[in-house]
């Protein structure tokens, strides 16, 4: 597994802001499909540390088209909110680390060392570089 390095710290700045700030309208969409709530809380997907969500085990071929979908929405608002701002990755690290602390207790998030844990009563692991 990789691991993202950013080269310009002003630039993971800029992401962090505009990950707090923007796009979480549309991030917030998900939430509204009744098919991603009852996967989330099924724990059979769960959000990355890339900001992308990831399916958790052996799923279904319509969760995998599912998080596919709202993954390619996602980099589009990433793309979108990071142009000229940012990269692309380091938009999607800083709304990872805002999503992955909006997680609820039982829905599953990756760890920094890339490992899935179940989020319980306290705050998740979260990356360092996080605000």
């Amino acid at each position: 597994m990789s691991k993202t390095v950013f080269s310009r710290p002003v630039g993971l700045i800029g992401a962090m802001a505009l990950a707090l700030g923007g796009g979480s309208m549309a991030l917030a969409q998900e939430g509204r499909d009744p098919a991603y709530a009852a996967a989330r809380s099924a724990g059979q997907v769960g959000e990355q540390k890339d900001g992308y969500l990831g399916v958790i085990g052996g799923q279904s071929a319509a969760v995998q088209a599912m998080v596919r979908d709202l993954n390619n929405k996602r980099r589009a608002i990433y793309t979108e909110k990071a142009a000229g701002k940012s990269t692309i990755e380091e938009y999607a690290f800083a709304t990872a680390c805002r999503l992955i602390s909006q997680t609820q207790p039982g829905e599953k998030y990756q760890a920094p060392d890339g490992s899935w844990k179940t989020r319980g009563t306290g705050a998740p692991e979260r990356d360092a570089r996080c605000p």
